[in-house]
């Protein structure tokens, strides 16, 4: 029996209980696009302006300039456009390096509350491969959005184990959406996905430990990398386990401690995770955006001097003192997942962009000095989007600022005008492209694109 003997839409059937990785790839086979909504067709423009975006200014890093001046030297035919950069690369490389740039700088989206950056891997992915066929808008946000779901519900299905055991989210499961999604265009039978997913599973990898640090983007740009080469091996009948998500030794069981089967298939359908995906205001590790908020509050107000503070501690959720509470950062690629840097800046410059997150806003004797006063505490009671910071002044006085819901989380979310200025900022920063209010034209009238290379034409600069 398969689901679409009795619903597409909806996996409510035992094939969904006993084995989801059937379940989750006959949904995706029988997807239709008079199943693509309005709603999920504006969140999967307003997820590639993201992308954009941060890709854009991803480009120029060193940790990308470094991984294609080796990358580079075995590649295939030159195909591929590298966003944000001039000349070509083999289609392989160009997802690992769109991928990898969108999420060097942790200045991409975030799905709550598996805290998978879900558009990179799966848009990487696309873009390469339109290169090698055409794809017209509305195939593009069909696949992208089936991409996601795919991997965030496998995320969830881990979570919140995975994470916490050291596991890298977005590269351990964007792989899979990533192959979910290039399945689709290319028109995989249902064992084909199968098979997909288990090349996937064979590829999936990335350690928290890498965080802070350039081996971080390995993980991301290989999802891409991985999930387009997965999809395409089981084209050509490259096959794979039968079970490679819930197999007794599958992705689920391997990286999981109690997976959830349901996460994957119950609401298919019904409900969707891209609409769980959040967009970030500032160039760091989302548990982060609170902290900036409450310190830039605390710069604005100006009830004291720099020179006055004593002690700042922080309370906020567990997972802040857990990735965050690093007093001591040797970089800027490092300082993206300090609180105490992030306070310090914050505090000092009245701005968090690019540059307070650089490697010689780690080295500057005042940030060093007040990030040195800075102290994590764990409060169960403040949400993962809220922050309670207080500044004690040599003076005995203390000022405090408490956050909520930050800018940028789902019930404070940027807005569509938010992410046009993200892009219109961010191309800008480093040249990534000529002309960014075109760019931001062509997504939002993705609809009616035959060809979604051409937007690949408006995010690289002139030669």
């Amino acid at each position: 029996m398969t689901l679409s003997a009795i619903n597409p839409a909806i996996a409510t059937d035992e094939l969904a209980a006993s084995e989801p990785s059937k379940a989750l790839a006959q949904f995706v086979i029988d997807f239709t696009s008079d199943q693509m909504t309005d709603a999920l067709r504006h969140e999967s423009k307003r997820a590639l302006m993201n992308y954009f975006a941060v890709a854009l200014v991803g480009a120029g890093d060193p940790t990308i300039k470094k991984a294609y001046s080796v990358l580079s030297k075995f590649a295939g035919k030159p195909t591929a456009r590298i966003i944000g950069r001039n000349g070509r690369t083999d289609s392989l490389n160009a997802a690992f390096f769109n991928a990898a740039s969108a999420n060097v700088f942790d200045f991409d989206d975030t799905h709550f509350p598996t805290i998978i950056h879900p558009t990179a891997p799966v848009a990487a992915a696309l873009f390469a491969l339109c290169e090698q066929r055409q794809i017209s808008g509305e195939e593009f946000m069909q696949a992208f959005i089936l991409g996601v779901e795919a991997e965030c519900r496998i995320g969830n299905a881990v979570s919140p184990d995975h994470y916490k055991r050291g596991w890298h989210i977005t590269a351990t499961c964007g792989v899979f959406g990533a192959a979910i999604a290039v399945g689709k265009i290319i028109g995989l039978t249902g064992q084909q996905m199968v098979w997909a997913l288990g090349s996937a599973s064979a590829q999936a990898g990335g350690l928290v430990e890498n965080l802070g640090y350039m081996a971080k983007s390995m993980g991301v740009g290989n999802a891409a990398r991985n999930g387009l080469l997965s999809a395409l091996l089981a084209k050509q009948d490259f096959d794979g386990p039968p079970r490679p998500l819930e197999g007794e030794r599958g992705f689920l069981h391997v990286t999981g401690e109690n997976p959830d089967y349901a996460a994957i298939t119950q609401g298919l359908g019904e409900r969707w995770e891209v609409f769980a995906n959040t967009y970030k205001p500032y160039p760091c590790g989302v548990v982060l955006n609170p902290v900036i908020e409450a310190c830039l509050n605390l710069h604005t107000q100006a009830e004291f001097a720099i020179d006055e503070i004593e002690e700042i501690t922080v309370s906020g959720h567990s997972l802040l003192g857990e990735r965050a509470d690093r007093p001591t950062v040797a970089s800027g690629r490092e300082s993206q997942v300090s609180a105490q840097h992030a306070v310090a800046v914050s505090l000092l410059f009245g701005k968090a962009g690019i540059d307070q997150f650089s490697d010689q806003a780690v080295a500057a004797p005042a940030v060093l000095n007040i990030a040195a006063k800075v102290q994590i505490t764990e409060n169960p009671s403040i949400s993962i989007e809220g922050i309670d910071i207080k500044v004690r002044l040599k003076s005995g006085k203390t000022i405090s600022e408490l956050i909520s819901a930050s800018k940028g989380c789902a019930a404070n979310p940027l807005t569509d005008r938010d992410l046009e200025n993200k892009l219109t900022e961010l191309a800008s920063h480093r040249g990534g492209c000529d002309d960014p209010k075109r760019l931001i034209d062509a997504v939002w009238a993705i609809d009616s694109v035959e060809d979604m290379s051409a937007l690949l034409d408006l995010a690289v600069p002139t030669p």
